[in-house]
């Protein structure tokens, strides 16, 4: 079942509010047992098969944080490694036999000359996210944090159906205490107001912009898979759709879950804050998947040392978190080439930093307007090269996409274009552009919903810093992104008047049932 579907709207998610505050009288045990249920439902919807996976995954991990807990509590530290070793290699184990056990067939029968294969695996949705959230339960219990012994709580924490399938990565800490109350809880205006306010917001990005826009991804990428010559236009285009494409589909879904939580009275953390507002790239991994970017720093990055071993240390560290975190995304190589690429870009960031902090020239450069323009034009681009690889389902394909958009096989606008004005012609066909056989209707289609969409990710306030002032989410709006209407949602008839036509262009656009980019990971 997908946030984006009409029984999800119109009937799951609208009972399943209803029961929990229809029930809350019963006490917590009875409503978390309906968001237990619920979401057992909303997961073996996709595929009850994989129910018992989830079930007994929360179960190991439960039983072993016990261990882990009771160990800690008498000082037993070999105890302790022996338990949060063996719960992080089964973590990890099972991770890797549903979704990495053919990419390593596949490379062992490349080195090998093999041919072995595990058969067709199914991926289960959500495995990536609640895998990293159980890993991260097992170690915070280990470097000192207490939980009561309440597998409902916990199995509520795992299975919660906002963000079972694509996140945001939750901790325990944050999840537990509000799960922890005994007062019955009532239908809050606020927090209904707000939490759907959020999801048809998200909503609209998904449905309406997200998917609209996402037509225009094919063209590009389908031709240069197939290995044809991809022209300098078609290729920008191509790859500025799917930028448009990913930034609001995933934005979309983590609005989704953050609004339908709220409904609940339960806040989620932040995990989008306009990325491609970013003047650099350790800025844009502070705004972009913003819980799995602290995941892999405070569980991967800081283990293995962080910056506290030197500059080659820290450098190398970032490299490996990187790769790692882009295998994290999908078991190919080119995911492992994008989480490089961000790696390079991450300590190249961190040596230009170094560099203009000795620097008094470039320290004043870097305040000027004109450099802050030069760098986030440069970051964007860096980031648009990755969604390259991040697309492209091999080598072959974002080398072909990445050759059309250094105009290595020339640049090609339609003929329609022939009626402009002489001297304009003449200047476009000095610059080696041709006029050829083309859609001149797709070329202006595409390169108009660009222009919108990025207008919007650029200039908008996004959906945090509108609600500011309600804490729709449970980490603040970082100062420097505040927007001119940063704070100014209240509640008033103008404000629901245009959060309901935001809600009905959303419900209409569904014209199909598509899956969020971000459900395959």
């Amino acid at each position: 079942m997908l946030f984006n579907s009409y029984q999800f709207i119109f009937i799951f998610f609208p009972a399943v509010l209803g029961l929990y505050f229809a029930i809350s009288r019963w006490g917590r045990q009875a409503r978390l047992g309906l968001l237990f249920t619920a979401s057992m439902v909303f997961y073996g919807w996709w595929d009850a098969r994989f129910l018992a996976l989830l079930v007994l995954s929360m179960t190991g991990n439960f039983i072993i944080g016990q261990r882990l807990t009771v160990a800690a509590r008498y000082d037993q530290v070999r105890a302790e490694r022996f338990w949060l070793t063996v719960g992080v290699a089964l973590n990890l184990l099972v991770l890797g036999a549903f979704k990495y056990a053919n990419f390593f067939a596949a490379n062992v029968d490349l080195l090998a000359g093999t041919h072995f294969s595990f058969g067709n695996i199914i991926l289960p949705l959500g495995i990536s996210f609640f895998t990293f959230e159980q890993i991260g339960y097992l170690v915070d219990i280990k470097r000192g944090h207490r939980y009561p012994a309440d597998p409902l709580s916990y199995a509520v924490f795992v299975s919660f159906f906002p963000r079972l399938v694509a996140g945001p990565i939750l901790r325990y800490s944050e999840i537990e205490p509000q799960l922890a109350p005994s007062t019955t809880p009532r239908p809050s205006v606020e927090d209904l107001a707000i939490g759907l306010t959020i999801f048809f917001i998200g909503l609209a990005k998904k449905s309406f912009l997200a998917d609209g826009v996402g037509a225009y991804v094919l063209p590009g990428f389908s031709a240069a898979h197939a290995g044809n010559h991809v022209e300098f236009f078609t290729a920008w285009g191509s790859v500025l759709a799917y930028t448009c494409q990913l930034y609001f589909d995933f934005s979309g879904y983590s609005d989704m879950a953050i609004g339908a939580a709220r409904c609940f009275g339960i806040i989620f953390p932040l995990n989008f804050a306009s990325p491609y507002k970013s003047g650099n790239i350790i800025e844009f991994w502070h705004r972009w998947h913003i819980t799995l970017s602290r995941f892999l720093r405070d569980y991967l990055y800081i283990p293995l040392g962080g910056n506290r071993h030197g500059k080659l240390r820290r450098y190398s560290n970032l490299l490996l978190t990187m790769l790692l975190g882009g295998l994290w995304h999908g078991a190919n190589w080119t995911f492992v080439c994008w989480g490089g690429l961000h790696g390079i870009y991450l300590m190249t960031n961190h040596g230009w930093d170094a560099i203009a902090g000795r620097v008094s020239f470039i320290a004043r450069l870097r305040a000027t307007f004109c450099w802050r323009i030069i760098a986030w034009l440069l970051t964007f681009i860096a980031v648009v090269i990755g969604w390259v690889f991040f697309r492209s389902p091999d080598f072959t394909t974002a080398v072909h996409l990445l050759n059309g958009m250094t105009g290595g096989n020339g640049a090609v606008l339609p003929n329609a274009l022939l009626s402009l004005p002489e001297p304009l012609r003449y200047a476009l066909s000095s610059l080696g552009i041709r006029f050829g056989f083309g859609s001149g209707a797709t070329f202006v289609s595409t390169y108009l919903w660009v222009a919108a969409l990025l207008f919007v990710a650029l200039t908008m306030p996004n959906t945090q810093e509108l609600l500011a002032r309600f804490s729709p989410a449970l980490s603040g709006v970082p100062g420097a992104i505040k927007s001119p209407l940063y704070g100014r949602w209240s509640f008033s008839p103008g404000w629901a008047m245009a959060f309901g036509t935001v809600a009905f262009i959303g419900i209409i656009s569904i014209t199909r049932v598509s899956e969020f980019l971000y459900w395959q990971f």
